[in-house]
């Protein structure tokens, strides 16, 4: 994964951390402000009972005898109310009396008549004068019976002489809540990805106004004849394009400052020594074979260099490309037979032999030229790690979608160290026979032609010795 990538997953895991952080905040708040609603109507209705019961207060004495028949008429009674979402049809308020210890003297339900509540938060706090209130549940462990209870005082000649508690099942008003905490989940999660949206869109089209359909239309022009599968192709191609182009935007890469400075840590030791070579040239002294040997060295690092600003400019300019601007179908069977006939004399010097295993003819949409570049690649790297007197082995077979171009050595294999690292840029080992290391841009450069065919590069150690390289094309749709 690139460093480019990796930022632009990063901002988006930031993005999304944030909208969660701020639903987590908006949905954990509704509960406890439909608590506070519906504690707000309990304090009203709990000091209506409460003034209902001191009509009936005689010399301090509390007479809930009008009560009993007020609630079993209340509970008995038969309606019907649809309150947006919810439908109710019975009456699920609780009631129940205290003396002025805190003994039950009526409770709606009938459950509790003359139990001691004076421990209870709400009957205990109203009966010193203060508010008082709970919420208890009437099954220990299962929230969803939770109660809310608010307390009232009973005064006769302004002395509390008892109190009133009013009481609500929280499930009552729960699925207002569930209710509300759905909605808020599915209009915040709409709206952040309709920005996120918005976002891309914006900056796609403020980057390349027009940009992606005016390439599209192009190709299209170029085009000798029309194929609907290779169209819709071209369209995908032209919104991935569209799309890195944002990230690459969104992400902020500088890619000059990146390449200057992996340039400079790769060029630091050939021109170490260049310097070295030429400090010492300037003795007087210095015998001719050695100047010679100096001279030779000074040549092979310049060229050194040389070879790496090259395949750097290659690769950036490839980098910058994100589709083939003309593509045609190419042979690969011929490909890889023309690739190994130009790689025989190489090959040669060292005494390795070329084998080549056309399975299956073979074609391709893509440019040529690269995917020439790639196999040479490939098959380069295979010469330059086998051993004199061994094979390389270069097949092409296919599948119903798929052809791979494979290379495989007989060389000592990828350590593990390195496994994760052959394709990163000027990561190189160095070669068997020579102890010295290439630019390290050449599987690099593999990939970047890979992902431009809509293909993969694969590396990795063969079953009994050696690498294998694997190149997977998709077939064109003509073969």
């Amino acid at each position: 994964m690139t460093r480019r990538t990796r930022i632009f997953i990063g901002i988006l895991l930031i993005y999304t951390a944030g909208i969660a952080f701020l639903l987590y905040r908006v949905v954990s708040d509704i509960d406890p402000r439909y608590r506070e609603s519906a504690e707000e109507s309990l304090v009203e209705t709990s000091q209506l009972v409460a003034s209902l019961v001191e009509q009936d207060v005689i010399a301090g004495a509390i007479n809930t005898a009008r009560l009993e028949p007020l609630f079993r008429t209340l509970y008995a009674r038969e309606f019907s109310a649809q309150i947006y979402n919810l439908h109710k049809s019975r009456v699920e308020l609780r009631v129940y009396v205290t003396d002025r210890n805190g003994r039950v003297m009526f409770d709606s339900l009938g459950r509790h008549l003359g139990a001691d509540y004076s421990k209870w938060s709400d009957v205990s706090r109203t009966l010193a004068g203060v508010y008082g209130a709970r919420t208890t549940r009437d099954v220990d462990g299962d929230p969803r019976t939770s109660v809310m209870y608010v307390g009232a005082p009973i005064r006769w000649n302004n002395e509390i002489v008892g109190m009133v508690s009013v009481g609500k099942p929280v499930q009552s008003f729960g699925q207002f809540v569930e209710d509300a905490r759905g909605r808020t989940i599915w209009v915040g999660v709409g709206s952040a990805l309709a920005l996120l949206l918005l976002t891309l869109i914006v900056s796609v089209w403020l980057v390349r106004p027009f940009g992606l359909i005016r390439d599209y239309w192009t190709w299209v022009r170029a085009q000798r004849t029309l194929s609907l599968s290779r169209m819709a192709r071209r369209a995908v191609d032209g919104v991935r394009t569209g799309f890195s182009e944002m990230r690459d935007a969104l992400t902020g890469r500088n890619y000059v400052a990146d390449y200057v400075q992996t340039f400079t840590h790769e060029v630091k030791s050939p021109l170490s020594a260049i310097r070295g070579a030429a400090e010492l040239l300037q003795e007087p002294s210095m015998p001719h074979p050695e100047r010679e040997r100096f001279l030779k060295n000074i040549e092979r690092e310049t060229q050194r260099i040389q070879e790496i600003v090259d395949r750097m400019m290659e690769l950036t300019a490839l980098e910058t490309r994100r589709a083939l601007d003309r593509t045609e179908a190419v042979s690969l069977a011929a490909l890889i037979e023309d690739i190994a006939a130009s790689a025989q004399p190489a090959a040669a010097k060292r005494n390795i032999r070329l084998l080549v295993n056309i399975r299956n003819e073979a074609r391709t949409e893509g440019d040529p030229f690269l995917l020439r570049r790639a196999i040479s690649n490939l098959l380069d790297n295979a010469i330059d790690f086998s051993p004199p007197d061994s094979e390389v082995l270069l097949t092409l077979e296919t599948t119903s979608k798929l052809a791979r171009v494979s290379v495989r050595d007989h060389g000592p294999g990828i350590p593990d160290y390195a496994q994760e690292k052959v394709f990163q840029k000027f990561y190189s080992l160095a070669r068997p026979h020579s102890q010295k290391k290439s630019t390290g841009l050449g599987l690099a450069f593999v990939k970047e032609i890979a992902a431009l065919h809509h293909g993969r590069i694969d590396l990795g150690n063969a079953s009994r010795g050696g690498a294998v390289a694997t190149l997977t094309l998709p077939l064109s749709s003509h073969h």
